[in-house]
């Protein structure tokens, strides 16, 4: 009989084997542990169930769960090594993150998620967040264009980028150019990966984040243009309804000058840059190890991106930096928590600091695996199924 099938007695014989039977009463009988359960648990969980102060008594606990854990068989245990090795670490020399076979402490907290399901309801909430974000910050985009300084009297702060590097016409084009080619990459993507609807609602909660802390910092300070080549003036519009049109008319155009938007004084921090940054992280992220051309061109591609945002002197460089640092950090601690089932799981500061993940992480406990997959059913397939 394997772990999961154990009953609460069968924990309780388990316990006395492990000279943990002190601990008989507290686990089977006032807390009803099985042996799903038990695979479950965290040191906080053990901590809070025994309700003691001794640090060895905790740990010794939370080692033999741990122990159960990596000796259970999960989804992926046909995968086998040739060196003979553990079906767990076979697992996860194949779907290592980084490329590498994981030490046995990293195995300790990182394993594979058991739970793939897509969650209809919250890839669709995940959007709906993203896109009232998006919204938002057209109308923001709108209220900061009407206090922009005035050039005359505040003319481009210094910049020892934008000093130094002459002005190029069509490199915001460029820029954006280069931002539809990892949108054609993503999209080809996320078309074969099996677990799309779940790198998919990660993609929108993430962005919608970014963009929401760049509402904020967009109406905190409004810096001068950078260059005056950009010709801005504030624009006063006359009620609600005038700057809603005009928020509306910049999501339709996605905020890119390709569409015939053009803003002034959103500029900290960089929405190019946060848009370009997420698709190439994600690209690298949620395709194979070995396609190292691939995550080179897609690296290129973000690296060049930037160069065009400062050679058209549309953003400081304050702008670009901070929109890659924020972008790349949230993106890291996102995947971090979510790959790190102690504190996934057991962390309660996890949830009050990062509810929106919480929610939309809450049946994920581990690796997403990079698998791919045809998504569409083929008329003669159909055909043959059906006969």
């Amino acid at each position: 009989m394997t772990v999961p099938q154990w009953s609460v007695a069968e924990v309780r014989i388990w316990l006395g084997n492990r000279g943990m039977g002190q601990f008989s009463e507290t686990l089977c009988v006032q807390h009803k542990v099985d042996g799903q359960v038990l695979l479950s648990l965290t040191e906080t969980d053990v901590r809070e169930m025994i309700g003691t102060s001794c640090l060895g008594d905790v740990k010794r606990l939370t080692l033999a769960v741990k122990e159960l854990q990596l000796a259970t068989p999960t989804p992926y245990d046909h995968i086998r090594s040739s060196n003979g090795s553990s079906p767990a670490k076979a697992v996860y020399a194949r779907f290592d993150s980084e490329g590498s076979t994981l030490s046995d402490d990293a195995l300790t907290h990182k394993r594979i998620s058991r739970r793939l399901e897509p969650e209809y309801s919250k890839l669709f909430l995940s959007y709906c967040y993203m896109f009232s974000v998006f919204l938002i910050t057209a109308f923001v985009m709108v209220i900061v264009h009407d206090r922009v300084p005035d050039m005359e009297k505040y003319p481009p702060l210094p910049d020892i980028v934008l000093d130094n590097l002459p002005y190029i016409p069509w490199a915001f084009d460029a820029c954006e150019a280069a931002g539809v080619v990892l949108v054609l990459i993503w999209t080809v993507t996320m078309f074969f990966h099996k677990h799309r609807f779940i790198v998919l609602r990660r993609m929108f909660s993430l962005a919608g984040t970014v963009f929401l802390l760049r509402c904020f910092t967009m109406l905190i300070t409004s810096l001068s243009v950078p260059g005056a080549h950009l010709q801005c003036s504030p624009k006063n519009y006359d009620s609600l309804w005038s700057k809603l049109q005009r928020a509306i008319a910049i999501s339709k155009g996605f905020g890119m000058s390709l569409q015939g938007v053009r803003t002034c004084g959103d500029y900290m921090f960089s929405g190019h840059t946060v848009v370009v940054t997420l698709l190439n992280f994600f690209i690298t992220e949620y395709t194979p190890r070995r396609m190292h051309w691939l995550h080179t061109l897609t690296w290129v591609i973000n690296i060049f991106a930037v160069f065009f945002i400062l050679a058209a002197h549309e953003h400081y460089s304050i702008d670009v930096f901070v929109a890659f640092y924020i972008t790349s950090r949230l993106f890291l601690y996102y995947h971090s928590l979510a790959n790190n089932r102690v504190l996934h799981q057991g962390d309660r500061r996890t949830r009050i600091w990062f509810p929106m993940f919480s929610f939309f992480e809450s049946t994920i406990d581990g690796i997403i695996p990079n698998e791919y997959e045809w998504p569409l059913s083929l008329p003669w397939r159909s055909a043959a199924k059906s006969d």
